[in-house]
């Protein structure tokens, strides 16, 4: 793993003048770490902002327009509402795997931005498996809905949690798969590397209509892994309450509820990377100012977000057995016989360079 970022860079030499290597290097990454968080925070509280603005929107009604301008801090108000609540619990919780629990959601979202290119310079690390380590940290995610649900003593929340193991084991599988396909024209699992690629032209374009289905298969499996309507048993409300975080309350409850928009942001980001060109400008205008790359990334990534949303607010719920059918009859074998039909382009070279 090598950091790949000149703004690490730069931290780290401005501590070198102060104290020695090693302990400027740790506190560089402690820094950048912080940074992340920041933009962690920020970025959750703007989505939570924005799904309300939507919905709203879809609705036909005004949403929040009272807090601030045109209702633009009323996400910090709610905030500091969840800061100020009492933290409370069930009698007979298991109290440290249900004060552990929030922790596991809350930092495998944080360890996944890490590996994102918000632009040619400002990535914190660019590893030579960068998908396989998303991959695998989005599994890290599920332990905590699994430990929360399991630790709070409660029927619906244990039920919720095992919906959510049941649900994120399945469409996991599509969501890797349709990632497989695209990494076939890439040759190469780094994002960096993924992204330059693509200066001859998009994957989505590139990759045929084998690379429309995985997009197509990517964005369905990706909500599913998000645990968002249509896909929410996890969490129904008319049915089991809050689902698995329903004991949770305070700043606990945040976590779980910042988590969920923060990996909404993930799986958009990591679409807008592999099938869209990450930070690449489709005029060519980052490759003579680099830094405006970060708001090509953030517009792809934010209009995959509203396109999520939009999902939301349109389709009912599905039945627990319509959504393991979905995948298991339907969205698995589609992706089998489509990365089948991916490895044929690439090893005939049909692939289009634009």
């Amino acid at each position: 793993m090598k950091i790949a970022l000149n703004i690490t860079k730069t931290i780290q030499d401005l501590l070198l003048g102060f104290m020695p290597e090693g302990t400027a290097s740790i506190l560089a990454m402690v820094i950048i770490a912080l940074i992340y968080l920041a933009i962690f925070s920020v970025a959750g509280l703007m989505l939570v902002l924005v799904e309300r603005k939507v919905a709203a929107w879809f609705q036909l009604r005004i949403g929040p327009n009272r807090v601030g301008p045109w209702g633009l801090l009323q996400t910090m108000a709610d905030a500091l509402k969840l800061v100020s609540k009492e933290l409370t619990g069930t009698v007979k919780a298991d109290m440290f795997l249900y004060n552990l629990a929030p922790y596991f959601v809350i930092v495998s979202s944080l360890m996944a931005l890490a590996v994102f290119p918000f632009t040619q310079e400002f990535q914190a690390f660019d590893i030579n498996i960068g998908i396989f380590f998303l991959i695998a940290i989005s599994s890290i995610g599920v332990i905590g809905i699994l430990l929360g649900g399991y630790a709070s003593n409660n029927k619906f929340a244990l039920i919720g949690a095992m919906r959510s193991g049941v649900q994120t084991i399945s469409y996991e599988l599509s969501v890797g798969l349709s990632l497989l396909t695209m990494i076939l024209i890439t040759g190469s699992l780094q994002l960096s590397e993924i992204v330059e690629v693509q200066k001859n032209g998009w994957l989505i374009v590139q990759g045929h209509i084998p690379a429309v289905i995985a997009f197509m298969i990517y964005m369905i499996a990706g909500t599913a892994e998000t645990n968002r309507a249509p896909f929410d048993m996890v969490e129904a409300e008319s049915e089991l309450g809050a689902g698995f975080h329903t004991e949770y309350s305070g700043m606990k409850f945040a976590y779980f509820f910042l988590a969920e928009f923060i990996n909404m942001f993930i799986i958009a980001a990591v679409a807008a990377t592999v099938f869209f060109g990450g930070w690449l400008s489709p005029f060519g205008i980052t490759d003579s100012i680099p830094w405006l790359g970060v708001f090509w990334f953030l517009g792809k990534t934010f209009a995959l977000v509203f396109l999520m949303m939009w999902f939301r607010w349109t389709f009912p719920r599905l039945r627990v057995d319509q959504l393991l059918t979905l995948e298991w009859k339907y969205l698995l074998p589609l992706n089998l016989l489509n990365i089948v039909l991916m490895a044929l382009i690439v090893w005939l070279g049909l692939t289009i360079q634009l």
